[in-house]
């Protein structure tokens, strides 16, 4: 999933040490600071110049940080991608709990509209620098799995409703619900349709409900 765009946490606010695993904590102070400076200048120069336009020296004077400090701990700009990414993934972001699993699915393709269509385009420039930068790539990678680790709570929920099957893939149905999202926005470019979310999140549910997401996955989709 990609939710919302990417949030850098405030160094001093208390929720931040304990919203990422701890394999994740990074250091405090002064180089929590720095390190959230940096990143939000990443983001602003991305979406201002793009993954052609984004330098390291451009960064440094945005962050107001010693270029050689940059280099010395992100080296290239496809390690400010991927901490930006990883960051990302650092937030305590829960996904929605309606009550139903068709509104779970509706509010979570609102958050990912809302996400995508931002202004700045921070998370449309994400996407794009993904396929430009490798360390970007596997960043991103990390950060989605993330995101459908903890949405499949949501599957779960719904079955304990009795809603779905038992056995229903929690994956393929996210991504059959927020698939239409990503089509539309990214792909196509189109307009946001105020529609799109509820009608893509209506269609999973039932094919869901239906058993379409039970036992495996035809061949060719692993």
């Amino acid at each position: 999933m990609t939710p919302s765009a990417p949030r850098l946490q405030d160094p001093q606010d208390p929720r931040a040490a304990g919203a990422a695993p701890a394999a994740r904590r990074r250091p405090g102070g002064r180089t929590a600071r720095i390190r959230a400076q940096v990143l939000d200048a990443v983001l602003t120069e991305l979406a201002e110049h793009g993954y052609d336009g984004l330098t390291m020296d451009a960064v440094a004077a945005r962050a107001g940080v010693h270029r050689a400090t940059v280099y010395r701990r992100w080296g290239d700009v496809g390690g400010l991608l991927a901490d930006v990414l990883d960051a990302a993934g650092e937030d305590d972001w829960q996904p929605p709990d309606t009550g139903s699993l068709e509104g779970d699915l509706a509010a979570l393709n609102h958050e990912i509209q809302d996400a995508l269509t931002a202004q700045p385009p921070i998370m449309a420039a994400l996407i794009a620098a993904s396929f430009r930068s490798e360390k970007a790539d596997h960043a991103q990678r990390r950060l989605w799995e993330d995101r459908y680790a903890r949405c499949e709570t949501m599957v779960g929920r719904a079955a304990e409703r009795g809603e779905l099957p038992p056995r229903t893939d929690a994956r393929r149905l996210l991504i059959a619900a927020t698939a239409p999202l990503y089509h539309q926005l990214v792909l196509l470019r189109t307009p946001p349709d105020p529609h799109l979310p509820g009608q893509a999140a209506r269609t999973a549910a039932l094919a869901a409900a239906a058993g379409a997401f039970t036992g495996a996955p035809p061949a060719g989709d692993a």
